[in-house]
């Protein structure tokens, strides 16, 4: 008799396999534990900005966006060096550059009172331009990688050349943001919140960023766990269910703000970790020490850093063009068009990662 086959007469279901069981409970647990960390992070974020007179878009890109993808961080970091997985390393960064994207779409899936494009500010149009030439980045050194150019120049000793001009761009992206957001934006005076206020947002904060960091450590050893229980390939599972999972704090950052009406807040936030997503790429290249990282990985992380990259064009058209139209009442064409590409690229990882 096969394996969990039911006996004649009984009518229960087969049990699933307690290891594939396992294996999804801890997942659910870790994923619940980074959303409830992750909100309190944005939560204590908003009181730090209130009380310091800093701008809430600035600390939502410098901050809130970096904490957010601690995840993917110290996920990545731990899939390079005690895991040996550097696929799921780098589908996780990428994966949640498009997972990222496709919640553009969904918050205007959400927003019911008119298109969500008419509602966002122009000024995020820098931040994507940045997103796209860091994806542009990876994508080449994906497809360099795949070649094999092993005489292709490195920055230093083992490291990709990638890695250097990687962390040159943030960084540039970083103060051309800050500088263009102060430019336009209105001198905040800080509020009368009391020190003993401030200071209890502040461990608040800390607290809760230590929690999403400690819950990333532990997805790419329950990623490895479920890719073996499920006859998965990692790049798929490094695309799709890690990155899924690592960019819930994101998912519970940019619901709350859409829900307070903070709509620029939420997409500075899915935008600005999308910078530091790929950033991340290059701080595993220095953690992984048997040669340049994109050298070793499937060629196929190439389509999910194309995949972003279109993704985030057609956010940029919409922020232009600014359509006023929804697809069956439902989104706009260009949110339609970005659940495409997500799905489009979700059906390639699977069928052709390693």
């Amino acid at each position: 008799m096969p394996p969990f086959a039911a006996e004649p007469g009984d009518r229960t279901a087969p049990d699933m396999d307690p290891a594939t069981l396992a294996a999804w409970t801890k997942f659910a647990a870790c994923g619940l534990l980074i959303a409830i960390a992750g909100r309190e992070v944005c939560l204590n974020a908003e009181r730090i900005s209130r009380a310091t007179g800093l701008s809430g878009g600035w600390i939502g890109l410098a901050l809130v966006a970096v904490v957010t993808s601690l995840p993917e961080l110290a996920s990545g970091i731990t899939a390079v060096t005690v895991a040996s997985a550097p696929n799921i390393a780098v589908g996780n960064a990428l994966g949640a550059c498009v997972v990222n994207l496709m919640m553009v779409a969904v918050l205007d899936l959400m927003h019911r009172s008119g298109p969500l494009y008419r509602r966002i500010g122009a000024a995020h149009l820098l931040s994507a331009s940045f997103g796209v030439l860091l994806l542009g980045l990876a994508a080449f050194g994906l497809l360099l990688g795949a070649s094999d150019v092993r005489g292709a120049p490195t920055a230093l000793l083992y490291l990709g050349w990638y890695t250097p001009a990687v962390f040159a761009l943030y960084l540039v992206a970083l103060r051309a943001v800050y500088l263009h957001d102060r430019s336009l934006a209105t001198p905040q005076e800080p509020s009368t919140t009391h020190d003993g206020e401030l200071g209890r947002a502040v461990r608040r904060f800390a607290v809760a960023s230590i929690v999403v960091v400690a819950a990333g450590i532990w997805l790419p050893f329950l990623a490895t766990e479920l890719a073996q229980a499920l006859g998965w390939n990692r790049s798929f599972v490094g695309t799709l269910f890690v990155a899924l999972v690592t960019t819930l704090p994101e998912m519970a950052v940019t619901i709350s703000a859409l829900r307070i009406g903070a709509i620029d807040l939420a997409v500075g936030n899915l935008l600005g970790s999308n910078l530091f997503n790929v950033a991340i790429i290059a701080i595993d290249d220095v953690f992984y020490k048997p040669g340049p990282l994109l050298s070793d990985v499937s060629v196929v992380h190439t389509v999910t850093a194309l995949s972003a990259m279109i993704m985030t064009a057609l956010a940029m058209i919409g922020l232009v063009l600014r359509p006023t139209g929804r697809v069956l009442r439902t989104v706009s064409w260009v949110s339609l068009g970005v659940l495409l590409v997500f799905v489009l690229n979700g059906l390639m990882v699977f069928l052709h990662g390693d």
